[in-house]
C-alpha cells in the first residue's frame, strides 16, 4: 500500500535527480504543466487505435507492458516535480478535490453513470 511516507520518498528522489543535473532553471510551472500534458499525451498514444482486446494483450506482454509503465512514471515524474517545486501538499490536495467531487458527483445520482456533474 503506498503511504504519506512513500509520496515523500519520492518526491525526493526526483528533486535529487534534477538537483545533480540543474534543471531547477528549466522546471516552472509551465513547463511542467506541459510536462505533464506531454507525457500523458505518449501514454495515450500507447491505446490510441486498439480494441479493449489488443489493450489487455498489452498488458499481458512484457514489452507493452514495459512501455506503459515508463510512460506511467514520466506522467508521475512531472507530477512530483511540479508538487515539489511548488510546495503542493498532494494528499491533501487530492482529499479536498474529492470533497468537492462528492458534491457534484452523489452516489444516489451518480452510481453506475459516466453522465458529467452538470448533466445528472
Amino acid at each position: 500500500m503506498d503511504s504519506k511516507n512513500d509520496l515523500q520518498q519520492m518526491k525526493n528522489l526526483v528533486q535529487q535527480f534534477c538537483e545533480e543535473r540543474d534543471w531547477d532553471q528549466f522546471h516552472s510551472p509551465k513547463e511542467l504543466a506541459i510536462g505533464i500534458s506531454t507525457e500523458a499525451a505518449e501514454l495515450l498514444d500507447l491505446f490510441r487505435f486498439k480494441s479493449n482486446e489488443q489493450i489487455a494483450g498489452q498488458f499481458q506482454d512484457p514489452v507493452s507492458r514495459g512501455k506503459i509503465e515508463d510512460e506511467l512514471a514520466d506522467v508521475l515524474f512531472f507530477i512530483l516535480r511540479f508538487s515539489q517545486m511548488n510546495q503542493i501538499d498532494l494528499p491533501a490536495a487530492l482529499a479536498a478535490k474529492l470533497a468537492k467531487n462528492n458534491l457534484k458527483y452523489p452516489v444516489e445520482s451518480s452510481k453506475g453513470s459516466n453522465k458529467k456533474y452538470n448533466e445528472v
